[in-house]
């Protein structure tokens, strides 16, 4: 049976969704069924039919993306005590920080008894101004490259049966 991915993101610049699809593809070439969803557009139903999932937002004023709030919001308590033990990673795009953002995914996932298998990837921007932070983002190689580490660590975990 095969184990299925589920990677939730928003991005309103664009880094965040380069940062999700290079793990979603290193996670599939692993051998999972990989879902990359949009936050607006994730169900609760996703989560449960999920065997493991990755988060990635941008931090936006010193939280998570309100989209990705709106989507622990909807889903948080129809999978509370029905997702239990499941592997999670996040990923956070962030003007100079991002441990926010983390801390906030972190705790909400520590509410559904998730399992984290790595370290959250911040990956900093450094935009300061509005323009900066409006802009659309091109994340770098090696960063890309960070993404893809941690997408095929949790698709070769849940193709092996480890989580």
């Amino acid at each position: 049976m095969t184990k299925a991915l589920l990677v939730v993101f928003h991005s309103m610049t664009g880094g965040t969704r380069q940062m999700a699809q290079a793990a979603a593809r290193s996670a599939a070439a692993q051998g999972v069924a990989v879902r990359l969803l949009e936050a607006r557009d994730t169900t609760a139903e996703d989560l449960l039919a999920a065997d493991g999932y990755m988060f990635a937002t941008p931090e936006n004023l010193a939280a998570i993306a309100g989209m990705m709030k709106d989507f622990f919001d909807r889903t948080y308590y129809a999978a509370l005590g029905r997702i239990e033990g499941r592997a999670f990673a996040l990923m956070v795009c962030a003007g100079s920080d991002g441990t926010s953002a983390v801390r906030q995914m972190s705790r909400i996932a520590t509410g559904w008894r998730l399992r984290a298998i790595a370290e959250p990837i911040i990956v900093c921007t450094w935009a300061q101004t509005p323009e900066a932070i409006l802009a659309p983002k091109i994340i770098s190689a090696i960063d890309i490259a960070r993404c893809e580490e941690l997408g095929a660590t949790i698709g070769a975990g849940l193709a092996i049966g480890m989580y």
